[in-house]
């Protein structure tokens, strides 16, 4: 069977756009950075599961004098004293395209879970992480970079 070159135009513009489908996604595993310092705090794996994102850490890059595997002393819930790396800090994410909402994300260096958005930027490069009290207008948002 012969095709033709609109076949193959149809055939690479659909690839094309798989690949672009497969990118306007905030799964994956994002680099996120200290607000003070501007290096690197974490690594942040997301995962979509029917439809609603979470988050877990999956290592922190931390000074060779400091606890390599921290608890988080100063969660108020089940997270209470359990390790850092392993911990689900985003939950409840629902969304599509760039922009993904009505999540909680939890900061474990206060213990303090906040309502939460995402916003994908630099075509899925680049993920605008937005933890607020409620409205996001009073809230605190950091760029985590994309490592995948």
């Amino acid at each position: 069977m012969k095709t033709g070159p609109l076949a193959a135009t149809a055939f690479g513009m659909l690839l094309c756009a798989s690949a672009w489908a497969q990118q306007a996604s905030p799964t994956g595993l994002w680099k996120t950075i200290d607000d003070h310092t501007g290096k690197p705090k974490s690594l942040v794996r997301i995962t979509e599961n029917h439809g609603e994102f979470t988050g877990k850490i999956e290592k922190l890059f931390r000074a060779p004098d400091q606890e390599q595997n921290p608890k988080c002393i100063k969660c108020e819930d089940e997270r209470k004293d359990q390790p850092i790396i392993g911990m689900t800090i985003i939950a409840g994410m629902t969304g599509s395209g760039n922009d993904y909402a009505g999540g909680r994300i939890l900061d474990p260096e206060n213990g303090k879970t906040y309502k939460s958005k995402m916003t994908l930027l630099d075509g899925g490069k680049k993920l605008e992480v937005r933890g607020y009290i409620g409205v996001p207008m009073l809230g605190r948002s950091q760029t985590w970079v994309r490592t995948e």
